[in-house]
């Protein structure tokens, strides 16, 4: 019974999200009355609720001081910088993998992968006009680009996983670098060449003014090289920085490397404004978490699988699809089945480093659907109509699923 009410709550979050209920309250309502159906009382469903918050919250805090880090490349001009170099490096005869190596690497160093989109759009778009491409097509190509990175970086979603498996963050998103470097393959040769001609060309009314003033290549890489160089204390000399002193550290030392100390106020503010929203949308998906950790719904499901060839090793990236299809997004899809289900993937002898980066590749495959502000965002900011970014889907999702396919794979090659 409480599986059922637990699958309830989850169909009433999502038709609330769908009609553009806030997320943050339609989760809270679904694990409520998801825990009641359930036949918890009252009392227990937000004992329940409130614990599920309760395990999230250290990954809260992880992802606030994240805030810094991605600040400082957007404010001060760094991810421009570093997406405009990628894209001139490689020219105008490789314009596909230009672009979606520079979401790639973008969201691969902890940028959100809804802002690599904005940050490379203006140079994408100016390309587009002068050779000609369609920019729905230009528009796939970041997205694919940025789920690729998305997969192996700092950001959210990685985090939250790796917290709620106790799996080291670095290692994490090693796991997932050859799946990651296999859905850019599949992204620039095979998605973005052979989908059929849609949508229309780039027009002058759709070129923005490129920034002025970026800081170089070099400096751009400090912070991130320094993030990750803290990040890969744990695994190369046993030693950790948590990512709690890393990210925030890498940041610092970037905007003084870059010598703009003066934009380090306004990059935390703007890192802050956004991970909290991310940060609040954590509360709401904890309280649905922790409904589904205390039902059946996760031994029912455990079952289901076990009748298959793969068995109990599906757990991790089908509830990481489940999840970021409800939520459409990668982030709250990674933390409702990295807190609800880390335990029984653990307990079936799946390593928390390939639990979390199964999950967090899984919650990539539908975070693009409409009722999330993912899809709605990078329309936008390339003037893709509604009807032509409905037709992307089909293509988002065959990234998505080659990115989960591809660490299934790699699980086995290097763990089963």
């Amino acid at each position: 019974m409480s599986a059922i009410g637990a699958l309830l709550g989850l169909i009433l979050s999502i038709i609330l999200i769908i009609r553009k209920v806030s997320p943050v309250y339609s989760l809270i309502l679904g694990a409520l009355i998801g825990g009641l159906l359930g036949g918890f009382t009252l009392l227990d469903t937000i004992t329940y609720m409130v614990d599920g918050v309760k395990d999230i919250t250290p990954a809260i805090l992880r992802i606030l001081t994240a805030g810094v880090l991605s600040g400082v490349l957007i404010k001060t001009g760094a991810a421009s910088s570093i997406s405009n170099t990628i894209i001139e490096k490689l020219g105008r005869s490789h314009v596909y993998l230009a672009l979606a190596l520079a979401t790639f690497f973008l969201t691969a160093i902890g940028v959100f992968i809804d802002v690599a989109v904005i940050t490379v759009a203006p140079v994408a778009l100016s390309i587009g006009k002068r050779l000609s491409i369609r920019k729905a097509v230009l528009l796939l190509v970041m997205i694919g680009g940025g789920k690729c990175g998305n997969i192996i970086s700092p950001n959210p979603n990685t985090i939250i996983a790796a917290e709620n498996f106790n799996a080291d963050l670095f290692s994490v998103m090693y796991a997932n670098i050859l799946p990651a470097i296999l859905g850019l393959i599949v992204t620039v040769y095979v998605v973005a060449r052979f989908m059929p001609v849609m949508g229309d060309l780039v027009q002058e009314e759709d070129l923005d003014k490129e920034q002025e003033n970026l800081p170089s290549f070099l400096s751009s890489m400090v912070a991130p090289g320094v993030t990750i160089l803290l990040l890969s204390f744990r695994p190369l000399f046993g030693y950790g920085i948590d990512p709690l002193i890393a990210l925030p550290v890498g940041g610092v030392v970037g905007v003084m490397a870059m010598g703009k100390v003066r934009f380090l106020k306004e990059s935390m503010t703007y890192g802050l404004s956004r991970m909290s929203v991310i940060a609040v949308l954590l509360v709401g998906t904890g309280t649905i978490a922790g409904i589904i950790k205390a039902s059946t719904l996760k031994e029912v499901m455990l079952s289901v699988l076990g009748n298959t060839n793969f068995g109990e090793v599906l757990i991790a990236p089908l509830s990481g699809i489940l999840m970021g299809a409800t939520t459409a997004s990668s982030t709250a899809g990674a933390t409702i089945a990295s807190s609800s289900f880390s335990e029984i993937i653990l307990n079936a002898g799946i390593s928390g480093i390939w639990g979390a980066a199964l999950i967090n590749a899984g919650a990539t495959v539908l975070d693009h659907l409409p009722h999330g502000s993912f899809f709605h965002a990078t329309g936008g900011v390339t003037n893709v109509n509604i009807n032509n970014r409905l037709k992307l889907i089909p293509y988002e999702s065959i990234i998505g699923f080659v990115l989960t396919f591809s660490s299934v794979i790699a699980y086995y090659l290097f763990e089963g």
